[in-house]
């Protein structure tokens, strides 16, 4: 068996775990239209340029016309609608990840740290049922602080000596540099990463890099 280099697996979940991207479009949509009276199409593409930014940042762009406390009250309500369609319908998983976290999980302790609002990874852990690979989870909804606090956290609450996170955007990347962990690029994701730790284009390939 392959040595361990390190003792903790952090993961971002939209773009990294699954892919939410159409249904949450739909329930936004859907949802500004029938109970807001709001024409606003939220296309899957818009979010994927926009997931993993803070909810706050999201708010200000697909709601720019509005007051910042507008904003706010109208992504919480998207939210909301979002969580009540991923619990209808699970979202597509990307290759093989049930395995990946299967065989990681028996040799590594797993977490979720995400820019996400309160309840959603726990709607993604519902929806999956993956609960048991993981030993806890982050995200600026539970905590108020951003990504790179939120993963630091994580690291200190569990004495995590050699974490590394897992996620598909700068924005990740960048929260790792600031955090001081090692971060590997999931390229079959959102975004594009210059000189992460490491590439991998399916979760599965993580078991022959760590």
């Amino acid at each position: 068996m392959k040595e361990k280099k390190f003792d903790g697996v952090i993961f971002d979940v939209d773009g990294t775990l699954w892919n939410s991207t159409d249904i949450v479009a739909a329930a936004w949509t859907e949802y500004l239209k029938n109970e807001e009276h709001i024409d606003i199409e939220v296309t899957s593409e818009r979010l994927q340029s926009l997931f993993g930014k803070l909810l706050s940042d999201i708010a200000a762009v697909i709601f720019a016309d509005y007051p910042k406390e507008e904003q706010l009250r109208l992504v919480d309500a998207c939210c909301e609608a979002e969580h009540r369609a991923l619990e209808k319908e699970c979202a597509p998983l990307y290759e093989d990840l049930e395995e990946a976290l299967k065989q990681l999980s028996a040799r590594y302790t797993l977490f979720i740290v995400s820019n996400c609002e309160a309840g959603y990874i726990e709607t993604f852990l519902k929806a999956t049922g993956f609960d048991p690979y993981f030993t806890g989870h982050l995200c600026p909804g539970d905590t108020g602080n951003a990504k790179a606090e939120n993963i630091l956290q994580v690291v200190r609450e569990n004495d995590l000596k050699a974490p590394i996170y897992v996620g598909d955007t700068l924005g990740d990347f960048n929260a790792c540099e600031k955090a001081g962990v090692p971060f590997i690029f999931a390229s079959y994701g959102f975004g594009r990463v210059e000189n992460p730790y490491a590439v991998i284009r399916k979760p599965m390939d993580l078991l022959d890099i760590l």
